[in-house]
């Protein structure tokens, strides 16, 4: 293990604005097979991989005809849609991480979105190239709030847990990376509703930040 530092980033409502997506796709989806989608009940959901989304809302409203894996693929491919159309790059995030780069940071990706979405992601926003490691839940046994993918994040960039940061927007996420031993900085786009108490940075912006984050060290 080298003590080399390493940042590693979450992905939906991080480097990109999708997580309107994921409400739409689930809503249509789901929907047309009969479920009844709540703002209650996708406010459970919301944290959730794609599979126990699926799994939530079978167990809620049972359908026929179509396999769980089937339908959550259906999810996954209206996401993909959405995002090649739409414009929902989080500003200043590609110049944020090269910026990290040239400071030789080690740069991650950890993510609960499903594998298939995220070359989608970030190819188009041209930082595919910029990333040393990729990783999605859906290949662990737990998804986040489980540290289980901020662990092997770790692993796959050489770098010991305690030496790397974690960019995050969602309380279960940031309690994934806090459960892993790594420093924590919540990224919030200006959501002021983001709960951050067990963060231990906040960045409300990528532009003009990355200074800020390197004397965290």
């Amino acid at each position: 293990m080298t003590n080399k530092k390493a940042i590693i980033f979450d992905m939906d409502g991080v480097i990109i604005d999708s997580e309107k997506y994921w409400k739409q796709a689930e809503y249509e989806v789901f929907t047309s097979l009969g479920v009844r989608v709540t703002d209650e009940y996708s406010k459970i959901t919301k944290s959730m991989t794609t599979a126990e989304v699926t799994q939530f809302w079978h167990d809620k409203y049972p359908w026929k005809n179509k396999d769980a894996a089937v339908v959550e693929q259906m999810v996954i491919s209206r996401v993909i849609e959405l995002i090649e159309t739409e414009n929902c790059q989080i500003n200043g995030v590609k110049s944020f991480i090269e910026k990290l780069k040239r400071r030789k940071y080690k740069i991650g990706l950890a993510t609960n979105s499903p594998s298939r979405i995220i070359p989608v992601v970030l190819k188009k926003l041209d930082i595919l190239h910029l990333f040393d490691s990729i990783l999605s839940a859906e290949f662990e046994k737990k998804g986040k709030p489980d540290p289980a993918v901020y662990y092997r994040a770790a692993e796959k960039l050489f770098t010991n847990p305690e030496d790397c940061i974690v960019i995050e927007d969602s309380y279960t996420g940031m309690l994934a990376a806090k459960n892993a031993g790594m420093t924590v900085v919540a990224f919030t786009n200006g959501n002021k509703e983001i709960d951050c108490k067990i963060a231990d940075y906040k960045i409300d912006s990528f532009e003009n930040n990355e200074i800020g984050l390197l004397k965290m060290n």
